[in-house]
């Protein structure tokens, strides 16, 4: 038989698949206690509308990053081999993270 002919073995991946599904989930987590911190922080001490938007905008950002990860989350458990997270998807998870600490930052200075 040659080289051309074989096939590759299936790939085992482990528990690998599971340690990144407990991976998103850790980070949705993070992400819902800066969410909430952001409209407590707002709220707390009479709320003004500067700081009142940014804890909606942490909101708006929190529910973008909960339905990406959801998803991703999702296709994780359901595939033997989970196709690829896609550029768009990871550009857009790593984007609402970085909004979202920017503006809980913003909130707390």
């Amino acid at each position: 038989m040659s080289g051309a002919d074989a096939t590759p073995p299936d790939r085992d991946p482990g528990l690998q698949p599971e340690r990144t599904r407990l991976a998103w989930r850790r980070t949705t987590l993070s992400a819902t206690v800066v969410a909430v911190l952001a409209a407590r922080t707002a709220l707390h001490g009479g709320a003004t509308a500067v700081p009142v938007l940014a804890a909606a905008l942490c909101c708006v950002l929190w529910l973008a990053f909960l339905r990406i990860a959801h998803g991703r989350i999702g296709t994780l458990a359901a595939a033997h081999r989970p196709r690829a997270l896609t550029p768009a998807h990871a550009a857009a998870a790593a984007l609402c993270t970085l909004a979202l600490a920017v503006c809980g930052a913003f909130l707390v200075f």
